[in-house]
């Protein structure tokens, strides 16, 4: 199995809190995106530079409550909206073994897409979500394709674990000058932006 990087996940209490806050840190305006009904979840989406995209998902209050838990450990979610976690591509995923911490691979929609993910035990991602959720788009043309530029490139993510050694070896299918993992108290997921004029920021 080999990962690539895909996308970066805002999580919030509402969307609209979501993308107020994400909005204002980066300083563009995010795009409309999609409800996932097995979720009962509805996102918006900002496109990056180097075909990378950033999510802001939330419950969506309209839909059916979802037969097991939410993606990102959005049932717990308490607190302002922070960057959460991100995901990763894995061709060929329902047929790979999965890494401790994931169930089993299920087909998901939003509007024309489909593409399979990988449902974290519990909803929650390992390694305190510092681990990348797993997708496989198939033949679904790529979301990032279809966003406006934002002018914003994603310079480094840094997950930070106690248990730092553990989260390396987890991420061995990955080969990504941009990731890079620290040792800390407790988990935590970070960025660093450069906008279109040069400036930076961190999330």
């Amino acid at each position: 199995m080999t990962y690539e990087f895909d996308h970066l996940v805002i999580t919030a209490d509402t969307l609209e809190n979501g993308v107020v806050w994400a909005e204002e840190h980066l300083g563009v305006p995010l795009q409309d995106g999609g409800k996932h009904a097995r979720y009962g979840t509805h996102n918006a989406l900002l496109g990056l530079a180097d075909g990378l995209y950033l999510e802001v998902i939330a419950v969506d209050p309209e839909a059916e409550p979802p037969s097991g838990p939410r993606l990102f450990g959005l049932d717990t979610f308490n607190g302002p909206p922070r960057l959460e976690t991100w995901v990763c591509r894995a061709s060929g995923l329902a047929d790979l073994a999965l890494p401790k911490g994931f169930e089993r691979v299920v087909l998901l929609t939003r509007g024309t897409l489909s593409w399979d993910m990988a449902e974290a035990t519990g909803g929650m991602l390992p390694f305190g979500q510092c681990h990348p959720g797993l997708i496989d788009w198939g033949t679904t043309p790529h979301p990032a394709a279809s966003l406006s530029s934002s002018g914003l490139k994603l310079l480094n993510l840094t997950l930070a674990h106690p248990d730092v050694t553990g989260l390396k070896a987890a991420l061995e299918p990955l080969e990504d000058a941009r990731v890079c993992t620290e040792k800390a108290d407790v988990p935590l997921v970070s960025a660093e932006f450069e906008t279109a004029d040069g400036r930076k920021i961190t999330l």
